[in-house]
């Protein structure tokens, strides 16, 4: 293939990025799986150790998650005791914390993330990591930089 030909997108970008984070989305899954818990729980867990106390609604708004779908998810974080909601600051709000327990399993599955990670690195090289990992910020800031508008056409 020459050099020109890889400079020519071809097929759907859409379709790529989707299917390479499924790929990875999966290793992770497996990995995290040994806890216990999903990739979505271990985030959210994190999310709430890093930011908590926090308002539902600051949650939801930092992990780029709509409040039914962080409801959805914070339930079963919840009835296993890794999470707590209690009172805000004023009568009206409440706060989202991590328990004792919830810290542990935390923990836990940031061995395991931090195993996926060094296998994925191992998988694909460390260079190729990185710097798939500065075109993608590179992306994200080109395209925040740009109106919807003209993304969209």
């Amino acid at each position: 293939m020459a050099d020109d030909d890889r400079r020519v997108p071809r097929g759907c970008t859409n379709f790529k990025l989707r299917q390479l984070t499924r790929r990875v989305s999966q290793h992770y899954d497996r990995v995290v799986a040994e806890c216990g818990l999903k990739t979505t729980q271990y985030s959210l867990l994190t999310h709430v150790d890093r930011l908590g106390p926090v308002r539902p609604t600051d949650l939801a708004a930092a992990m780029a998650m709509d409040p039914s779908t962080l409801t959805r998810n914070l339930q079963p974080l919840l009835d296993r005791g890794w999470v707590a909601i209690g009172p805000g600051a004023d009568g009206r709000s409440r706060h989202v914390t991590l328990t004792a327990k919830g810290r542990a399993k935390r923990s836990e599955a940031q061995r395991a993330w931090k195993r996926a990670q060094l296998a994925l690195n191992a998988q694909l090289g460390s260079d190729r990591v990185a710097e798939l990992h500065r075109l993608i910020d590179d992306c994200l800031a080109a395209l925040a930089a740009q109106p919807e508008e003209t993304i969209d056409g």
